[in-house]
C-alpha cells in the first residue's frame, strides 16, 4: 500500500510560513500614485492580460506548494513583496491554484518609488490576525529630499490559538552600490528592531518572526545586529553556497531572503509550535532549465525581454510542529 501524506500524523501538527519576493507583480491600469509606466499593455514591456494571467497562475501554483512536501499542504503563512496593490492580492488568491486554499491577506499601501509593498497572506482556517500595523523607514537622499521605500508590515494573531507575530519586509536594494545603500538596510533594521523591542518589552516572551527581502545575507551587519541584539536565530546563516540562494546576480549566488525566529520557538511543548526546519524553494520548476543561467531563478523579464518565468528570487519557508 502507497503511504500518503494522510497516513503520517505528525503532518497535520506542521505548519508552513513563507515568504516570496514575486517580481513585479503589477496589474494592467495606469496607476494615478505608483510608478507603473512599465507595466501596462502599450509598455515597451507589453504588460498583457495573457502575461499577467500567466504570472498569476505561476506565482500561485508556486506558493500552493512550498512546504508541501514535508507537510502535505500549502502554507499557513505566506510573506510577499513586490506587491503593487490590493487589485494584485485578489486576483492571486481567485487564481486556479490558490481559489481553494481560504487564504485571505493583509495590506496597506505604502509610498514606495516603485509602487510596490508588502502583504501577508493568511489560511483562515488555521490564523486570526488580530492585530495590524505598518512603519515606515525614514529615508532621505544627498539633498534631504524624502526616499520613501516600503514599509514595514506587522501582523499579530492567533496560529492554531497560539499568538505569533509576523514582521514582513522589502529592504532597500542594492542597485546604486552595496556600501553606498548600506545605511538605508542599517536604517529598516533599526526600525524592525524598534518593533520587536515594542512588542517585547509587554511580553519577554513574545513569539516573533521576521520574513523578507533584506537584500542583505546572512553575515551583513543588519541582519546581524538584529540577531545579536534580540537574541533571535536565523536559520538561513548555513545555506548560503556558492552553488545555492535566492537570488543571483552576475553568476553570484545571493541569500536576500530569509525568516529569523525568536529562540523562544525551541522550547517543546505539545501546546506550542517549535521549529522543525527551513529551507529554500528551489525546486526545478522555478529554475531556469537551459542556457547560460541555466540553474538560476526563472524569471518574468531580464531587463525588457519578456521570459514567461515566475520570479527573479526563489521563495523561502520554515516549518513549525507541534
Amino acid at each position: 500500500m502507497t503511504e500518503t501524506f494522510d497516513d503520517i500524523p505528525e503532518r497535520h501538527n506542521m505548519q508552513t510560513v513563507a515568504f516570496y519576493n514575486v517580481e513585479n507583480l503589477f496589474d494592467l491600469r495606469d496607476g494615478k500614485f505608483t510608478n507603473d509606466g512599465d507595466f501596462l499593455p502599450e509598455s515597451v514591456k507589453r504588460w498583457t492580460s495573457k502575461r499577467y494571467k500567466n504570472k498569476l497562475r505561476k506565482i500561485g501554483f508556486a506558493i500552493s506548494n512550498i512546504g508541501r512536501q514535508e507537510t502535505g499542504k500549502h502554507p499557513a503563512i505566506v510573506g510577499l513583496a513586490e506587491i503593487e496593490n490590493a487589485k494584485v492580492l485578489k486576483n492571486l488568491l481567485e487564481s486556479k491554484h490558490l481559489e481553494t486554499c481560504n487564504y485571505d491577506y493583509v495590506h496597506f499601501d505604502s509610498l514606495d518609488e516603485r509602487g510596490i509593498d508588502v502583504a501577508l497572506l493568511y489560511d483562515t482556517t488555521v490564523f486570526e490576525p488580530l492585530y495590524t500595523e505598518t512603519f515606515s523607514v525614514i529615508l532621505t537622499d544627498e539633498n534631504d529630499i524624502p526616499d520613501y521605500t516600503r514599509d514595514i508590515l506587522l501582523v499579530g494573531g492567533n496560529l492554531d490559538d497560539e499568538k505569533v507575530y509576523f514582521i514582513i519586509n522589502h529592504w532597500s536594494s542594492r542597485r546604486e552600490g552595496v556600501k553606498e545603500t548600506e545605511f538605508k538596510r542599517l536604517a529598516a533594521s533599526e526600525k524592525v528592531s524598534e518593533i520587536i523591542s515594542s512588542l517585547t518589552i509587554n511580553n519577554e516572551n513574545a513569539r516573533i518572526m521576521i520574513l523578507g527581502d533584506f537584500n542583505d545575507n546572512p553575515q551583513n551587519e543588519s541582519l546581524k545586529r538584529l540577531i545579536e541584539d534580540h537574541n533571535l536565530f536565523n536559520p538561513f546563516e548555513t545555506l548560503r553556497s556558492f552553488t545555492r540562494g535566492t537570488v543571483k546576480h552576475r553568476r553570484q549566488w545571493f541569500l536576500f531572503d530569509q525568516v529569523l525566529i525568536s529562540t523562544n520557538f525551541f522550547k517543546s511543548s505539545k501546546k506550542q509550535f517549535e521549529f522543525f526546519k527551513a529551507n529554500i524553494f528551489d525546486v526545478d520548476f522555478l529554475k531556469q532549465f537551459k542556457g547560460t543561467f541555466k540553474g538560476a531563478p526563472f524569471r518574468t523579464y531580464v531587463g525588457k525581454k519578456y521570459k514567461g518565468g515566475y520570479s527573479d528570487h526563489f521563495p523561502v519557508y520554515a516549518i513549525f510542529k507541534k
